[in-house]
């Protein structure tokens, strides 16, 4: 799968490097959203190259429409526009990608604009695939983890955009992430890598969409999702938890994880490891996340019979009463499942 996509990005990239630099200047100042937004990816399907949606929605020449609010013209937007031009030179686009990703929230609209600017999703995947031969053996320094990381911060503005945020979707872009998340080394470089690509999948599923939700379900997310909760650093177990609850809050997710006693089970061991694991060193954030959870799980009546053989203790206890006293909206949710356990 991912062996197609850099011959398909390297055709993208040169031809915008075969445009002069008044033609990209042009696609970089049309209009936000318009008739740009609505052709090409949006009305595609799951299976579309990454990018195939971003070349076909963008002509290139600006486009007036009162779609995705006010044009961006004053003085930040025209220098959010220049950074944008500035990713096509090999030598400023480091520095482009940092400088964009610290001032992305100057506008809300920037994510529609990096969505339809000709040839810059074309640049994001590129420097999101040119990093995979050093997935394994681990081989990543951290400035190149910083780089990529800026990438996927971008990514993620085009995933919480209303506009964009299923074209993303349906140019199958997440997949692309993939990679990152399988990966297990600890160190710090990585362990960002997988942060940041978890923002991006956390943006899209934060909405409760029932398409967004079946397309994680269909592309295997949940295994590796399930990894990161049981073997990541605390803020991707969290990040990870929070994606995991929303993909079993919707009832296609649901059915999917409770449906197979194997699978089932796999769930309910790590999120008692996930517990466990916490003995030592709590996290409020994480227990909600936990806990919310297992409430949902418990709607099923096998997952709701081996919770009350085999739920952590820890949870019954006073393992965690600081927290408990700490706060009260965790309270009320360990006193709803245990009474669902009852």
């Amino acid at each position: 799968m991912y062996a197609q996509h850099p011959q398909q990005q390297q055709n993208a990239l040169a031809q915008s490097k075969g445009s002069d630099a008044k033609y990209q200047n042009q696609a970089l100042y049309a209009r936000v959203g318009g008739s740009a937004a609505g052709s090409g990816a949006a009305s595609g399907s799951y299976g579309a190259a990454p990018g195939a949606g971003n070349a076909a929605g963008t002509t290139g020449v600006p486009v007036s429409s009162n779609a995705g609010g006010q044009a961006m013209a004053d003085g930040d937007s025209e220098a959010l526009y220049q950074l944008m031009v500035e990713l096509f030179s090999a030598t400023n686009r480091e520095q482009a990608l940092a400088e964009l990703s610290r001032r992305r929230d100057q506008n809300p609209d920037l994510g529609v604009a990096l969505w339809n600017a000709y040839g810059v999703m074309t640049i994001l995947y590129q420097e999101i695939i040119a990093i995979y031969p050093l997935l394994n053996p681990p081989a990543l320094t951290m400035s190149v983890s910083n780089r990529v990381c800026n990438s996927l911060a971008l990514l993620q503005l085009v995933a919480t955009h209303e506009q964009t945020r299923m074209q993303l979707l349906k140019a199958n872009v997440p997949q692309l992430l993939y990679p990152f998340l399988s990966t297990t080394s600890k160190v710090k470089q990585y362990d960002n890598l997988r942060l940041t690509s978890l923002g991006v999948i956390g943006a899209l599923v934060k909405y409760d969409n029932r398409e967004v939700i079946s397309f994680f379900v269909v592309t295997e997310f949940l295994p590796l999702c399930l990894k990161i909760m049981d073997i990541g650093s605390e803020l991707c177990k969290v990040v990870a938890t929070f994606i995991f609850q929303k993909i079993i809050i919707d009832d296609g997710g649901f059915q999917y994880v409770t449906s197979n006693p194997k699978r089932l089970h796999t769930v309910l061991v790590i999120l008692n490891n996930v517990v466990n694991q916490m003995v030592t060193m709590p996290s409020g954030r994480l227990l909600k996340s936990v806990t919310k959870c297992l409430i949902r799980l418990a709607d099923n009546q096998e997952a709701k019979e081996k919770m009350q053989e085999g739920l952590s203790e820890h949870l019954r206890d006073s393992t965690f009463a600081h927290v408990l006293a700490e706060d009260v909206s965790y309270r009320r949710l360990i006193y709803q499942l245990l009474v669902k356990l009852s």
